[in-house]
């Protein structure tokens, strides 16, 4: 016979354990629905914004140093077509590749767009050069052609136009940034441009003072 102690012991313990179900049971039910969710899983990684790259701020040159970040002229496509708005499109590009050249020294463009028995632009170009050895360096110069005027010229694939030309003062700067010579006063004054048509377009092959 098993003795009474073990029986209330026994008894005793499996009324704890339904107790205790019984307990948990309630609980469960009466637990808001949100608590028993899971919580949210907060993603650490957001995306990086990119960083707009600054663009270039255009400084003219001074007697403390050169120019920087000169734009650089385009060929418009307008300057490709064998016209009166053509060669005058032309015309408007290769002074703003004249005044590049005196800010900057470089000649490259007006180079590829003057044909070689252009004296005047040939000098030009010789003068600029020489402006910026040695260290030197071109404060001013500026070029603008508020009127171009594009005419037919004396063969089929040649053209004129008359420019009015605006260019600031020229001063020419040593290494030390003192002045090498006299500066060249601003001038307004008209030049008239020849152009010739070729397969890749418009090739300056005169040019001249209006006097």
């Amino acid at each position: 016979m098993t003795p009474r102690t073990s029986i209330s012991a026994r008894s005793f313990a499996i009324g704890s354990l339904a107790a205790a179900l019984t307990l948990t049971a309630c609980e469960n039910t009466t637990q808001p629905q949100s608590d028993k969710s899971a919580s949210p899983t907060v993603s650490t990684s957001a995306t990086a914004t990119p960083t707009p790259t600054p663009t270039p701020v255009y400084k003219p040159a001074d007697a403390k140093g050169k120019a920087e970040n000169v734009p650089v002229p385009v060929l418009p496509a307008a300057a490709k077509e064998n016209s009166k708005e053509g060669v005058e499109a032309f015309a408007r590009y290769w002074f703003q590749a004249l005044s590049y050249a005196y800010e900057t020294g470089d000649v490259s463009a007006i180079k590829r767009s003057t044909g070689p028995n252009c004296i005047f632009c040939n000098g030009l170009q010789e003068s600029i050069g020489q402006s910026w050895t040695d260290g030197k360096w071109i404060v001013g110069g500026r070029i603008e052609t508020p009127v171009v005027e594009g005419k037919p010229g004396t063969g089929a694939e040649s053209r004129q136009a008359t420019v009015q030309v605006i260019q600031q003062q020229v001063e020419i700067r040593k290494a030390d940034g003192s002045l090498y010579q006299e500066p060249t006063e601003a001038s307004n004054s008209a030049s008239q441009v020849v152009a010739t048509f070729r397969v890749d377009g418009w090739v300056l092959t005169d040019l001249g003072l209006i006097r």
